[in-house]
């Protein structure tokens, strides 16, 4: 008799991504009528802009807009992401070979690992660090190294530590600044000394960007550096600096090498995105600065105000030069670990904050509050609490 269906081994290496699996859990509690703030998930609450939502309206009416769209990109998108990192960055890029658009910066991640990792190659990857750099590197065979990032050291990579390691098998590095979770923001020095490891190692250099704008009026790119498009990719996303999270709507920039190799991953994988999506990201990529200021930096900050009274309330300690759409907070040491304190404020607050595990073990006595909730909402929760 055959034997019955099992899964592939591969699923093995992995669990269902933290989110997917509480959120379902607050859904439950919520149809119970327990009435949960959120205050866990980065998904801006906020609309894009009016010209934004205004084109795609336009365009989706359109009969000639529904087909299959280049896997490139259209080239009014391609030309914008190139203008935006030109404006705001000081970078330049060339739109027909140095910029992939994609649904959203974390299929740029499987792209990647699968453009450049053979399986049994190492990757690199940050401790605590975005969750989905560990689990799509497992599943696709390549050995994960973690390298440790912590409070003493400024949430920034150890070199010293790392020339230790024997790096001969690691083809990827992970770096994300800002970086999420622990807020630490980027620098010009810590993308030089980036740069130079990479090439010294002969390892690709991938810095995910998405949060460059919140909270930061000085956004910056590791491609600002000299030689950086020789070893270096940067993700980014019009998720988080645009309220768009939903429309699925990134990019890889880097050398035209690079991007034609993700180029024939995607091609095998997705197709491109809907047109009027893009044509209305080409609308957000021109946002004016007072736009930005308003959504980036205005509310943001306002929001900020209220999360740090709700880590005051918890006993919880953080650096206040934090940028991004989270605050990231030390628990205090009566509890034994940090779920002792999420539980007890998930079932008895009826608030729902991220435990600093899910990021890797050295955020284990952690906690994330994310500003993606309003004023109102934000000061119910802190109310509940104290």
């Amino acid at each position: 008799m055959k034997e019955a269906v099992m899964c592939a081994n591969r699923l093995a290496l992995v669990q269902e991504y933290y989110f997917s699996r509480k959120l379902k859990e607050v859904a439950q509690m919520n149809a119970e009528g327990k009435d949960v703030i959120s205050l866990g998930i980065g998904s801006p609450d906020m609309p894009p802009s009016e010209a934004a939502v205004k084109a795609l309206c336009n365009s989706a009416v359109k009969a000639d807009v529904h087909g299959y769209q280049p896997y490139t990109g259209i080239p009014e998108l391609r030309q914008a992401f190139a203008d935006f990192y030109k404006k705001w960055y000081g970078v330049t890029l060339n739109p027909a070979n140095e910029i992939q658009p994609l649904i959203g910066s974390k299929e740029g991640i499987l792209h990647i690992t699968l453009a450049f990792v053979n399986p049994g190659e190492q990757v690199l990857v940050p401790n605590p660090g975005y969750p989905t750099y560990t689990s799509l590197s497992s599943l696709l065979g390549a050995e994960v190294i973690h390298y440790d990032l912590t409070e003493k050291n400024g949430w920034l990579p150890d070199f010293d530590a790392l020339e230790k390691m024997d790096l001969s098998r690691v083809k990827l590095m992970w770096t994300n600044y800002p970086h999420m979770p622990t807020g630490t923001n980027a620098s010009l020095d810590l993308y030089r000394k980036l740069v130079a490891f990479g090439k010294k190692h002969n390892i690709v250099i991938v810095n995910d960007n998405p949060y460059s704008f919140i909270l930061n009026r000085k956004p910056i790119s590791i491609l600002q550096i000299d030689g950086a498009k020789d070893c270096c990719i940067e993700l980014n996303s019009m998720s988080k600096s645009h309220n768009m999270p939903g429309w699925r709507i990134g990019l890889a920039a880097s050398n035209s090498t690079f991007i034609q190799w993700i180029l024939k991953v995607k091609s095998n994988i997705d197709s491109g995105m809907f047109r009027p999506m893009q044509l209305a990201a080409v609308e957000a990529l021109h946002n004016t600065d007072a736009w930005h200021e308003a959504m980036n930096y205005d509310v943001y900050k306002q929001r900020r105000i209220l999360a740090e009274q709700i880590m005051n309330a918890l006993g919880c300690t953080y650096n206040n030069n934090q940028v991004g759409m989270f605050l990231w907070g030390r628990i205090p040491d009566e509890y034994a670990n940090v779920e002792d304190l999420t539980e007890k404020l998930l079932h008895e607050k009826h608030v729902f904050i991220t435990p600093g595990f899910i990021f890797g073990t050295n955020g284990a006595r952690y906690i994330r509050i994310s500003l993606c909730c309003k004023e109102d909402k934000l000061q119910e929760a802190l109310n509940r609490i104290i």
